[in-house]
């Protein structure tokens, strides 16, 4: 005992590989923690509080990073409006309440801030219940004992020096804690059950196409089609009523396609934002850039040959587009997917018929609610179940082998970060300033030490983002609840539990091949060995460093509040670069919060003080200060800095819910290890402790029939049984839901992006193209289908005056001319090509993207169901001698405008009467055909063929072949050089 407490021995042998070896053993002897804690908590508070004032001194005059949403929210989702006053901003944090706040951030962020204030309280009522019971047991045992008479107070508040029936304070602890825990998470749970009936029965939930729509899924070879979809649907409900259905066809190379086209145009604005910096002094020399290998006519440029940069992407993006809008003629043409979309009437009848089907597989199938459209990870939506399987082991086998990597340096954190005296011992040099300056030293540890730690994770959260891309997630929100699952699995066993025991472990096997070569059996060294007593004291002895690092994250949430980051990052990129407008349209924007980093960070704390509450009672307070300060500090950010980049509806909840079971467990685990080494000989309190687990196993099984149900479900009933003649049919309504392009792939029917020039730049672009409006070289350059010739400047007239323009002709053709004045996001927030990336997609600029209006007219001659013998009128018409009873839909209420609700402001997708709000006719064939009529052709380029899938009516798109073919339809931007806002 006094031996693993003390230092290591001497030996002979001082070289640094031999110390090294010794270090390994036992890292922390001659600690400095005790002057590093106090310094610790000193920088932490001061920093915090010097951080909030120099905030609250900037947010007024710098808006742009410390309030986006002010300026670009629309009216029902603005946050409180703040004064200029210095403290202005801390009202409305403190006055917004819960309810208030559903409507402003969205639900995702409302379970955030709760699972914040849970844990709050959580450690508040364990300070009190801990610090009260386990410090005046643990001081007053070491106070009875000499051999630590010398020892700082923060190692004497550890159970150390306590033995036998003393460790019932440790047990009860243990009991309470799990209480407190359960309690907590139960009336929490609750209260999410709560929340998510209330989004369910909210305006826009109730009105939204993916709230009554489901996705099916690997759908076998031969029912891939749209009456396909229905019959799998009758192999699980079949009294269910007509669905309107869509099956997927394969977009091949489409995406690609589009990416390539996106790069290269930002490839082309940051050429021409560096060549047109100083329009008034133009370089000598035009930019260079290498052909891509991505051209097909790559190979006919001499090898390491490079072409002006701006005459090749030019060309480039041309090709792309001309290239892009053929494949988009011949989609009608290509297979179906083994996934689809079916839509109801009623919201009811979907979730009853998602619940009926969640653990039936119809022919292989799986059958799911829909998530919202732009949730969707569409390149993984074909992927069989077999690849996605497969590509789960890789990406688990890549995380093992990154945890299994990291295992060595973290050792090295180990060492020498917890105790810079180690480091000493095999740097002379180090040591020599260690010894003459120890406050100094102490100071740095306290400090920088935890930050260092904490700074080697912040690069975790990407690494493991990218690997979950590749894993088949068919949602962005399951993809980042399994990322913050596998981070939080990653830190808890490299950085709680390999950090914690990597010591012990490494003395253990010194230990025991030492014995054997001195002639000790291996199973006699083994048993000789108290591995258990040896852990327990490693865990006391690197407790103070938890306090430290603990303590840190203060000064994390101070720093997250003050947006140092951003505001580095913004003024660099001004002052020392050229950005593009586009680039500077995107500084402007509001940004994404990272729920998967964080919630691992808040799972990470908790862990780690329940882990250590029984062994460092002073962890409790740490952890409390934290979560009390953050509380408010992360209200304000998503009140007023950062957006819900996709709405989950607060699913969240769930993985941070079993995962604090877990960290219970574990922590109960600690309890045992403890109470059975220093506990009685018949180990009495540690049989106390056994049932704990097993207890919070049956109160996950509870909680999860009790309330997952009716979380994830609005009816868990099957209501499929009613009279039908009770229930009229309503019919669907093609225009109005327009099933097939909401939840068609993006690549059919997105706009192309334009290249964006600042407007001071205008004239001399003009010149820089001037030798290229016609091509000596080429006469056929100047006919129709050159980049800029007389049928390039045609402009498709406007639909309620013909003859006249739909826009104003563009200053300078194939390029969006942007006013140094225009350069913010709030006037492009309506684009998909800016919104859809700062949470444009929930609705927070307006209406959501799948909202369906109910104002719009239901008749439509292209509607035809997808079940066997439909009448000819498809959906309109109700089917003969088929029992149909869909539940009763509640009433949604709209405003004089036809939005939910009231105060929405103007949508944030505008459903556009162009072609660019169509996709394609029957792409699979229907059932029953329909009359068919040459004037309302859907587009080619956007709809992929004459009869698109889905039944859509679509409106004519003028054929024309140019350089800004796919954004004639964006009215009012060309002649202006921008959007304007909703």
């Amino acid at each position: 005992m006094d031996a693993l407490k003390g230092t290591l021995s001497p030996r002979d042998d001082t070289s640094g590989g031999q110390k090294l070896l010794d270090l390994l053993k036992n890292p922390y002897q001659e600690q400095l923690l005790q002057g590093g804690l106090y310094a610790s908590l000193g920088t932490s508070l001061g920093f915090t509080c010097l951080l909030a004032v120099c905030f609250s001194l900037l947010r007024p005059y710098n808006s742009v990073v410390y309030a986006p949403k002010l300026k670009v929210a629309d009216d029902k989702h603005a946050p409180p409006p703040m004064g200029k006053g210095m403290f202005a901003w801390i009202g409305p944090v403190l006055g917004t309440k819960e309810q208030e706040l559903i409507p402003l951030i969205g639900l995702d962020a409302v379970v955030f801030l709760r699972v914040l204030r849970m844990c709050r309280n959580i450690f508040l009522v364990l300070t009190v219940i801990g610090c009260g019971i386990l410090i005046p047991i643990n001081l007053l045992k070491a106070a009875t004992d000499s051999s630590w008479t010398g020892q700082k107070p923060v190692s004497k508040v550890t159970p150390v020096n306590v033995y036998g029936n003393d460790v019932w304070g440790m047990v009860i602890c243990a009991w309470l804690f799990n209480a407190v825990i359960a309690g907590f998470l139960w009336w929490n749970y609750k209260a999410i059950l709560r929340l998510r009936r209330q989004y369910y029965d909210s305006h826009e939930y109730r009105a939204s196409l993916h709230a009554r729509t489901l996705m099916i899924n690997d759908i076998p070879k031969p029912l891939r089609s749209d009456e396909g979809i229905g019959r799998l649907i009758d192999e699980v409900v079949p009294t269910s009523s007509f669905s309107r259905t869509t099956i997927a066809r394969n977009v091949k190379e489409l995406p690609e396609l589009i990416e390539d086209h996106n790069e290269t145009v930002r490839k082309l604005e940051k050429h021409l934002a560096n060549y047109l910096r100083n329009p008034n002094q133009l370089p000598a020399k035009r930019p260079e850039i290498k052909p891509s290998k991505k051209d097909p006519s790559w190979g006919t440029y001499p090898k390491g040959q490079k072409v002006d940069a701006i005459e090749y992407l030019t060309n480039r993006i041309k090709d792309l587009e001309m290239e892009i809008k053929e494949v988009r003629f011949g989609v009608d043409n290509r297979n179906p997917l083994p996934y689809g979309f079916a839509s109801y009437e009623d919201i009811d009848e979907a979730h009853s018929i998602a619940y009926a089907a969640k653990k039936k597989h119809p022919q292989g199938s799986t059958i799911v609610l829909a998530p919202r459209p732009i949730d969707i990870i569409w390149k993984n939506m074909t992927l069989s179940r077999s690849v996605r399987r497969r590509r789960r082991i890789v990406n688990n086998l890549w995380i093992i082998l990154l945890t299994i990597v990291w295992i060595a340096p973290n050792a090295m954190i180990a060492i020498f970060l917890t105790s810079l005296s180690n480091l000493g011992l095999v740097w002379p040099a180090f040591q020599d300033s260690l010894a003459a300056h120890t406050a100094w030293w102490s100071i740095v540890q306290g400090v920088a030490s935890p930050a260092i730690t904490s700074g080697v994770y912040l690069i975790l959260p990407v690494i493991f983002r990218r690997l979950a891309m590749r894993a088949g997630d068919r949602t962005k929100t399951a993809r980042e609840r399994h990322v913050a699952s596998k981070l939080y699995t990653f830190f808890v066993f490299n950085f709680l539990i390999v950090f914690s025991v990597f010591s012990t472990l490494w003395t253990f096997v010194a230990a025991v091949i030492e014995q054997t070569q001195e002639g000790t059996n291996a199973w006699d060294a083994i048993k000789s060995y108290n591995l258990g007593l040896a852990l327990f004291i490693s865990l006391c002895n690197i407790s103070p460093f938890w306090i430290t690092w603990l303590l840190q994250r203060n000064l994390g949430a101070a720093v997250d509040l003050a947006q140092l980051w951003s505001l580095a990052w913004s003024f660099c990129a001004r002052k020392f670069s050229s950005p593009t407008p586009r680039e500077m349209i995107e500084l402007t924007a509001p940004p994404a919060f990272e729920y998967a980093a964080y919630y691992n960070y808040f799972l990470f704390y908790s862990t780690v003080t329940l882990c250590y509450a029984t062994i460092q009672p002073l962890c409790i307070p740490a952890c409390a200060l934290y979560f009390l300060l953050d509380v408010y500090l992360k209200k304000y950010l998503l009140l007023y800095i950062f957006i819900t980049k996709t709405e989950s509806g607060g699913m969240f909840w769930r993985m941070f819910y079993n995962r604090m079971v877990f960290a219970t467990i574990l922590a109960n685990c600690v309890v045992f290890l403890a109470v059975w080494v220093h506990g009685t000989t018949q180990h009495t309190q540690a049989y106390a402790v056994v049932p704990l687990p097993l207890l919070m196993i049956g109160f996950k099984v509870y909680c999860k029939r009790t309330f997952d149900d009716k979380i994830h479900y609005y009816a868990s009933r099957n209501n499929l049984n009613k009279d039908p003649e009770a229930i009229n049919s309503k019919g669907f309504s093609d225009k109005k839901d327009r099933l097939a392009s909401r939840f068609g792939h993006p690549a059919l029917y997105r706009p192309l992006i334009t290249p964006m020039v600042h407007q001071n730049a205008q004239n001399i672009l003009a010149s820089v193209y001037g030798g290229r409006l016609t091509d000596s070289n080429n006469p056929a350059d100047s006919t129709a289908g050159s980049l800029y010739s007389d049928t390039y400047a045609m402009d498709p007239m406007h639909r309620s005056q013909p003859g006249k323009p739909s826009a104003p002709k563009p200053a300078v053709p194939g390029f969006e001319m942007v006013p140094e004045n225009r350069l913010d996001f709030s006037y492009f927030k309506s684009r998909a090509e800016f919104g859809e990336e700062h949470g444009g997609g929930g609705g927070i600029y307006g209406r959501a993207e799948d909202i369906v209006r109910a104002d719009t007219p239901g008749s439509s001659h292209f509607g035809s169901d997808s079940r066997p013998t439909t009448p000819v009128g498809g959906m309109m018409g109700r089917q003969i001698g088929r029992t149909t009873t869909p539940a009763p839909t509640l009433p949604v209420t709209y405003d004089a405008s036809g939005d939910i609700g009231s105060g929405g402001g103007r949508p944030f997708y505008q459903q556009r009467s162009g072609s660019t709000s169509g996709l394609m006719q029957e792409a699979a064939d229907m059932p029953v055909a329909t009359p068919y009529r040459e004037d309302e052709r859907a587009p080619g380029f956007l709809g992929g063929g004459p009869r698109g899938y889905g039944g859509l009516p679509q409106h004519e798109e003028m054929d024309v072949e140019s350089y800004d073919y796919f954004r004639a339809a964006r009215t009012g931007d060309r002649g202006r050089g921008y959007s304007p806002g909703p």
